[in-house]
């Protein structure tokens, strides 16, 4: 009897993901990833283009063809003749090919305002990729077909995909522009981002952006209702964003350029309904000694430490959210607790009763680190917040200063043999505990498990000096409570380390001695 193939089929993501990383031969992955997303972004607008033409054609509009209105109003980017797909195809072995992609996507962004600071300048004559690698990476994504299966979702699949697979290949203290995909979904089940105002003030390629639509219109949502405002500080993931925001539909205002939230806020006024984002863990020097000083943003608080950005993120999003505003943005659980300023400005938080929900979210979730970090959730409004999902009103209970704690550490399923990502099941399963206490009824439809959750009374966090460390208020079964976790498993990982290492200069050390013996090994 022949044997069952259990292999499960490779995706088509997977698939061409293979075939370009093959090719990146000794280029870089945080200077490939540019090359092969413009290709995907050059073809997913070629594809459109050709998509559009046709109609006209069939319709019997075959002299407006070359008239850039007739593709605007139809949101479909107008291109010239040498920044077509089918030019680059062409012209694909050509010695001169990193120019006249170079050239097409200048033309592009020049020709389409939309587009204004999202394409790469001269970056494929810059790089100097192999031609022949080049040209057969250009077959490869010819093979990605726009228009079927699934179309505009499709290249979307592949644009996301390839920013998750290009972030783990940079691995850590890189790749931050990426926020996986299950964090970015859990923020936006437990925040509900339905219509409004939705700003990430650090947002990397825009994912946040691409899950928060997602998230509306799975549940029956209308993505028109909301508005998208970001900014990024890095120049070429802030094209990125730009590019990823363009194949998705989505329209949104990253501010004119690249710049930093700090020393150059292009959202000075704005003030969103709901707030999504992962800032880099621990900035340092983020501000001159003397600058940033009298911010508004932190009006009513003490001045964020200059050796840690940390509360200077809180803080410029507190500032951001609308009267019954809310956020959700992960950082270092160093913020947690922690003296001087830091303390002042946590008390203040908590004292004026925005501090909602703090979740601790699995060790090696991120690529850019091992460490466990943490999911805040900061609320305008705890007291009342109305609305409406899936057709019916929800109110929501005053939590009278309550803080819901949450430990998600040991949840999670592992994957690439080194990561580990919340599944559906998870996600559901937090979301529905945590709206639950939010109710007006909490009573009968939440209760506090043991090394999961925890309902803190302000009482009991001012008897805790205001640390918001989720293991002095859940409880933990045959644990030491004066143990803090993430410091004990840290400790134990060196210890570990350096017995591998002791181990392994043993081993050199006997395979030294038995060749002064002479024996070959």
């Amino acid at each position: 009897m022949a044997k069952k193939n259990n292999t499960k089929p490779k995706s088509i993501e997977e698939t061409l993901w293979q075939s370009c990383d093959k090719l990146r031969g000794s280029v870089e992955p945080s200077e490939y990833k540019h090359v092969v997303l413009s290709l995907i972004f050059l073809k997913f607008a070629s594809d459109k283009f050709e998509e559009r033409r046709k109609e006209l054609v069939e319709d019997g509009k075959e002299k407006y063809v070359e008239m850039r209105d007739f593709y605007n109003m139809e949101n479909v980017f107008f291109l010239e003749e040498i920044s077509r797909w089918s030019f680059i195809i062409k012209n694909a072995k050509q010695n001169d090919i990193a120019l006249k992609i170079d050239t097409a996507l200048h033309t592009i962004e020049k020709e389409n305002t939309a587009l204004k600071g999202a394409l790469p300048d001269n970056y494929f004559s810059r790089l100097g990729l192999d031609r022949t690698k080049l040209a057969s990476l250009i077959d490869t994504i010819n093979k990605i077909n726009t228009l079927d299966n699934g179309g505009q979702d499709l290249v979307g699949r592949v644009y996301e995909y390839f920013l998750k697979k290009f972030a783990i290949k940079e691995g850590k203290g890189k790749g931050e522009f990426y926020t996986p995909k299950t964090i970015v979904n859990l923020i936006a089940e437990l925040i509900e981002p339905y219509k409004g105002i939705i700003y990430d003030p650090a947002c990397g390629a825009g994912g946040m952006f691409v899950q928060s639509v997602k998230f509306i219109e799975s549940h029956s949502g209308n993505k028109q209702e909301v508005s998208i405002y970001g900014q990024e500080y890095t120049n070429t993931t802030y094209k990125l964003a730009k590019m990823n925001l363009a194949i998705r539909g989505i329209s949104a205002n990253l501010g004119e350029k690249a710049a930093d939230t700090f020393g150059n806020d292009q959202h000075k006024d704005l003030k969103a309904d709901f707030i999504m984002a992962n800032p880099p863990f621990n900035q340092k020097d983020w501000r001159g000694e003397n600058e940033l000083l009298d911010d508004p943003r932190w009006r009513g608080y003490n001045v964020p430490p200059k050796s840690n950005a940390n509360y200077g993120w809180i803080l410029n999003m507190v500032s951001k959210l609308s009267e019954n505003g809310v956020a959700g943005f992960i950082l270092a659980n160093g913020a947690l607790s922690g003296g001087g300023e830091e303390y002042k400005i946590r008390r203040k938080l908590i004292e004026n009763n925005l501090v909602e929900a703090i979740i601790i979210i699995p060790r090696d979730t991120f690529y850019t680190t091992d460490i466990s970090v943490t999911l805040w959730i900061i609320n305008k409004n705890k007291k009342i917040r109305t609305a409406e999902i899936n057709g019916k009103q929800k109110n929501y209970r005053d939590r009278e200063k309550k803080v819901l704690f949450i430990d998600l550490r040991r949840w999670g399923s592992e994957y690439e043999k080194k990561f580990v990502e919340l599944t559906v099941e998870d996600i559901t399963k937090v979301a529905e505990n945590y709206h639950n206490w939010q109710q007006t009824d909490y009573k009968t439809t939440y209760k506090n498990v043991p090394e999961f959750c925890y309902s803190a009374t302000f009482k009991e966090l001012k008897e805790n000096n205001f640390s918001l460390v989720p293991s002095k208020y859940i409880e933990f079964i045959d644990k030491d409570s004066e143990i803090d976790f993430d410091t004990e498993m840290q400790r134990i990982q060196k210890d570990f380390k350096t017995l591998l290492q002791e181990e392994k200069d043993s081993q050199v050390q006997l395979i030294h001695a038995f060749k002064i013996l002479g024996y070959e090994l």
